[in-house]
């Protein structure tokens, strides 16, 4: 099961999470990259890495002329 993963994060006292270094490792999260953090009241929290979000709305803009 290499592509799937489960890991516990504690929130600090500033309300702030560690991403587990095994799911930094999967995705390529490192020191000052950017995350989208996307919520649902009903389904919950995800986390995405910025530029996996960016690739996906580019690929959905139309080309220019």
């Amino acid at each position: 099961m290499k592509d799937k993963l489960v890991g516990i994060a504690k929130v600090g006292e500033k309300g702030q999470i560690v991403i587990p270094k095994e799911a930094r490792e999967m995705f390529g999260i490192n020191p000052g990259d950017t995350v989208i953090i996307l919520c649902d009241i009903t389904k919950g929290m995800a986390i995405v890495k910025s530029d996996v979000l960016e690739n996906n709305i580019e690929s959905m803009m139309p080309k220019g002329n």
